[in-house]
């Protein structure tokens, strides 16, 4: 394999010669694929949050064990379960000079509520009833009922405070409060930043990062390999990591990840619908080989959505081990015999990311075992997410990252009234115990209530399997040796960015 991959490496080499070497004040990151959108209010694909962390601050921080911490918001007081008062960081600019206030707050989330904006993080603030502003520094949250979930939804990574009077094409030209500020964005092409020499926290070592969106796993590689690039973060296959290691300008890191890869299954299918059918999938899929040959022992397995890591993860949740007997039973009970070693035949839509069709091709061969004919169709990203998004697929796989460190993630992803365009309810579930356990956990504060409650929905998702969670994977990172002071986050965001100097 290593041959193989230096082989390439030689063929393709020429093919970049007019790649140049990053400035010495800049910072060249390659990613797979363009933001949707760098409005924090709309965004949701993996690179609008993580990009936009770096140019937005929240009013509540999450620090590397996942607790909240003041971050816009100096503090905040709790009068009574309906009433949340922060006050604000005095001195903080957006990056066009303006003083950031409460009225600026105010106006990020009236926006989201209100229904300006078409955004599917509308439905996160349904349990805000007003917000109130008595003086330029406080904000007064006021709610329908008791949500313990709120200060998690005003924080970084999901969330970022915009000025006030950002309309509807503020995505073209975003303004923020964070260490980075937006310079250009250039659709498949790349997105620039540079340094908010004003910025009201620590300030960055980088003058100016730039996002190459490159596509092509191996162009990723060959750009590390050159110097034409400085940074990949989970974009890159374990085996490709194996060849990069031995180049000497390279380092890699690596580091426990809490981002979950899933099987999106939906369920208004004919075929899917059938609870034993997607529990066939789930025996038919043999975890093992892929996490030891494809990633290389960088991933783990996963029974739920929540990584062990959080406090209300379950780790007696029930588990599908590989069974590909069991998964033929349920099959024939479900009344799809073989037909010339054919049962039916299912569609699953991929990015053109490597690490995804490669899984996809890696199913097509399992589930052939048990007579499911899996067909493959691999899309540019921004055609695949608008697909999903839409309910337009059989299966699909993608990652939750960030978003699925809290609990909260359930009511987003099960709950039956939230499906899209409104929230990410994308394979269409339903189920009425799993909505009254949500409501109950989102309205107690007490956190043993809560725990009780996300357990029993976690194994009545493992029950009939709405998704398939495959595993929890390892971050990683290839660098340049001339990029210094990285650290890994579990979270898998680019924080690192923040603190990263470029060596002279």
């Amino acid at each position: 394999m290593r041959k193989w991959l230096a082989a390439i490496f030689v063929l393709c080499a020429g093919l970049f010669a007019c790649s140049r070497k990053p400035a010495s004040d800049t910072l060249v990151m390659v990613i797979e694929s363009s933001p949707t959108s760098l409005d924090p209010r709309i965004g949701i694909d993996s690179q609008s949050e993580l990009i936009d962390k770096l140019m937005f601050d929240a009013l509540v921080r999450r620090d590397e064990h996942f607790n909240l911490q003041p971050f816009l918001a100096e503090r905040w007081d709790i009068p009574d379960p309906k009433t949340y008062i922060f006050h604000l960081r005095h001195g903080v600019r957006f990056h066009n000079g303006q003083p950031l206030t409460s009225r600026d707050v105010k106006w990020t989330f009236d926006t989201i509520m209100s229904g300006k904006l078409r955004t599917t993080k509308a439905g996160t603030y349904d349990p805000v009833q007003s917000i109130e502003t008595p003086d330029e520094y406080t904000v007064v949250f006021h709610l329908k009922q008791p949500t313990a979930t709120l200060l998690w939804n005003l924080s970084d990574g999901g969330i970022g405070i915009v000025p006030y009077g950002s309309g509807t094409d503020f995505n073209q030209h975003p303004v923020g409060s964070g260490p980075f500020r937006f310079v250009s964005l250039q659709a498949d092409k790349d997105v620039v930043l540079e340094r908010n020499d004003d910025y009201w926290g620590e300030r960055a070592h980088v003058q100016r990062v730039v996002f190459n969106i490159v596509p092509d796993m191996t162009t990723r590689a060959l750009e590390l390999r050159k110097g034409s690039a400085d940074l990949a973060l989970n974009s890159t296959t374990p085996d490709m990591n194996l060849a990069l290691q031995q180049e000497p300008n390279l380092n890699i890191i690596r580091g426990a990840g809490t981002g979950v890869t899933y099987l999106e299954l939906n369920l208004r299918d004919p075929i899917l619908k059938d609870v034993r059918v997607r529990q066939a999938l789930a025996y038919a899929i043999d975890r093992g080989p892929l996490i030891r040959y494809i990633w290389r022992d960088t991933a783990r397995p996963a029974a739920s959505i929540l990584p062990p890591q959080s406090w209300a993860y379950d780790p007696e949740v029930r588990q599908y081990d590989h069974n590909p007997q069991k998964a033929r039973e349920l099959l024939d009970a479900a009344g799809y015999p073989e037909v010339h070693g054919v049962r039916f035949h299912l569609t699953m839509k991929t990015s053109t990311q490597e690490n995804t069709r490669l899984l996809a091709a890696v199913l097509q061969q399992q589930l052939r075992d048990v007579g499911i004919a899996l067909d493959i169709r691999s899309l540019e990203f921004a055609t695949f997410f608008a697909d999903v998004t839409h309910g337009a697929f059989q299966l699909y796989s993608l990652r939750w990252i960030g978003g699925n460190e809290d609990p909260d993630i359930f009511e987003d992803v099960f709950y039956s009234t939230n499906t899209p365009p409104r929230r990410a309810n994308r394979g269409y579930y339903a189920n009425r115990r799993v909505d009254e356990l949500i409501d109950d956990a989102r309205n107690s504060l007490d956190p043993e209530r809560r725990k009780k409650d996300y357990f029993e929905v976690q194994r009545i998702l493992a029950e009939e399997l709405p998704s398939i969670n495959l595993w929890y994977q390892d971050n990683v990172l290839v660098h340049t040796r001339r990029v210094k002071n990285l650290t890994l986050s579990p979270s898998s965001n680019y924080d690192f960015i923040k603190t990263a100097e470029i060596a002279p």
